[in-house]
């Protein structure tokens, strides 16, 4: 028996509701799928950020500390560890005089004390491994320092280098310390190739002083 049109209707309608309801599947589940393509690209996008924000954050840091250290150095140049400044010149002043050798960041007096230098004399001065100092303390408790005795010096070409907080230069097979005051003087940069003084006759001699940066 074939069907009447009632049920023939009936059918036709059951059939378009379907396609239209897996039409309407179809495209929630492609709505679904791109908005969790959008939210992967997102999820990355945030992932990214903050490794930028870190790297970022070190380098602020970094420059930060280098920035301080600087600053210390300089007003110890100006005034002293103790905070009294210094004169400039030492034949100027009367008080106690105390010869000794300067170690690459310090004076070692007769007695084994050691006398702080001025980063941004000695900076100034390319003050290396062995030189003599003539220190004066005079009646305020200021210290001069004069450069006496300069030992045998050359000149050699490294690059500058940072770890452990410190600056170094490579050269030679080996690393050279270098005062901060030299490397922020001259504006020298981590892998610039600069110049350095050091003791001729030392070979183990740890510090060096900049000459110029190349």
């Amino acid at each position: 028996m074939g069907k009447n049109n009632n049920e023939i209707g009936s059918t036709s309608e059951n059939h378009v509701d379907n396609i239209c309801v897996d039409k309407a599947l179809d495209g929630w589940y492609a709505e679904r799928d791109t908005k969790h393509i959008q939210t992967d690209k997102e999820c990355e996008r945030m992932s990214e950020l903050p490794e930028k924000q870190v790297k970022r954050l070190r380098s602020l840091i970094q420059e930060a500390e280098t920035n301080l250290a600087a600053a210390k150095e300089l007003l110890i140049s100006i005034v002293g560890d103790d905070g009294v400044p210094a004169h400039a010149n030492p034949e100027e002043v009367a008080g106690k005089v105390i010869e000794g050798v300067f170690d690459g960041q310090s004076m070692i007096g007769p007695d084994g004390k050691t006398y702080p230098v001025p980063a941004n004399y000695a900076s100034k001065s390319k003050l290396v491994e062995g030189d003599i100092l003539k220190l004066t303390i005079a009646d305020d408790g200021s210290f001069i320092y004069k450069q006496i005795g300069p030992v045998a010096r050359k000149q050699i070409i490294g690059t500058l280098v940072q770890h452990d907080g410190a600056y170094y230069v490579e050269a030679g097979g080996r690393e050279y310390r270098v005062l901060l005051a030299s490397v922020t003087y001259f504006k020298a940069r981590m892998g610039d190739q600069v110049s350095i003084v050091v003791p001729e006759d030392n070979r183990e001699a740890t510090w060096a002083a900049v000459e110029a940066s190349l």
